[in-house]
């Protein structure tokens, strides 16, 4: 049945033509915000997930950050360590020259003293961001400190943060104010560490922080006197060498933690873009595809135009049954 008052083919071609349009509206934006879920309202799971995730992800960015101060902080205690440990080994080098007959134990105890200031020179130089590790201006152990090395969510959505510790206490080359907490201010037993050992404590110290002895005058200063003994310069090597194996103990360790940190910092920055690419698996539009579907809406949609208005041009056919 033909009729003038309800055009059955031109709604027909409408409600097409409607479809057609709000299709393209979402292709249009898909492929301009390249998002295939940009809004909650485009499917609340992946959203939710995405968003989450996202903020996970600048989480991580900052641990990034981070792990890279506690990088360099570590980097300076080990440089720092590493050239003690040279200065310590020159000293030792230069003890073992005294012990040779004959020799001026005056000018050798001169270049222990600008060996000994070069020491402090370096564990006063090893700061960063404020913090020495090797040099302690406190009376109390240095204790451990700690480097933010991972942002964890676990399976019930609950957040944890790991952290890398580091034993500082073990790492003190100078107590300023309390010498017995650096390797090279404290008092050290030299008959404890001689093989033929008499059973009386000989103390000795490299460096004197606070200008006094170490111990209220019970400890000996390493240093060289034309009345030094050879048994005298014995047991100040083996002190010298005692201090190497503490540092050397301590750098292995600073040595270790760098290299954590450095396979933690690759983690996290590994991590970092899987969690990049697994958003974009969620949420990111797949422009060939979009492209593609866009192409053939546009195409739709003028053949809905075309069949709207032949629809509409039937109506006026009808007026030619009318005319004479």
């Amino acid at each position: 049945m033909t009729s003038i008052m309800t055009n059955a083919a031109a709604m027909a071609a409408l409600k097409t033509l409607r479809t057609i349009n709000s299709e393209m509206e979402v292709t249009q934006a898909r492929v301009s915000s390249g998002y295939r879920v940009e809004t909650a309202g485009d499917n609340a799971a992946y959203w939710s997930i995405a968003t989450t995730m996202r903020s996970d992800n600048k989480a991580l960015s900052t641990v990034k950050d981070a792990l890279g101060l506690g990088a360099a902080k570590v980097d300076i205690a080990y440089t720092a360590m590493n050239s003690s440990i040279d200065v310590i080994s020159e000293i030792k080098a230069k003890l073992v020259a005294a012990r040779e007959p004959g020799v001026d134990k005056t000018k050798i105890d001169k270049e222990l003293t600008e060996l000994k200031n070069q020491l402090k020179s370096i564990a006063v130089s090893a700061s960063f961001s404020g913090e020495n590790w090797l040099n302690n201006a406190t009376a109390t152990a240095a204790g451990t400190k700690s480097v933010v090395g991972g942002f964890n969510r676990d399976v019930n959505g609950l957040v944890s943060i790991t952290t890398l510790d580091i034993n500082v206490t073990s790492l003190t080359m100078i107590g300023e104010v309390n010498e017995s907490l650096g390797i090279l201010t404290k008092d050290i037993d030299a008959d404890a560490l001689n093989p033929d050992s008499t059973g009386t404590v000989t103390n000795y110290y490299l460096i004197d922080a606070d200008g006094t002895a170490t111990t209220a005058g019970s400890a000996t200063a390493i240093a060289l006197t034309t009345a030094t003994t050879d048994a005298q310069v014995d047991d100040m090597i083996r002190v010298v060498d005692k201090m190497l194996t503490e540092m050397t103990d301590a750098a292995s360790n600073l040595g270790a933690v760098k290299k954590r940190v450095s396979m933690q910092e690759d983690f996290v920055a590994n991590l970092m873009d899987s969690i990049d690419s697994g958003i974009g698996r969620l949420v990111d539009a797949d422009m060939n595809e979009e492209s593609t579907r866009l192409k053939a809406l546009q195409t739709q949609q003028q053949l809905g135009i075309q069949s709207l208005s032949i629809a509409n041009n039937n109506s006026q056919n009808i007026l030619s049954l009318f005319q004479q």
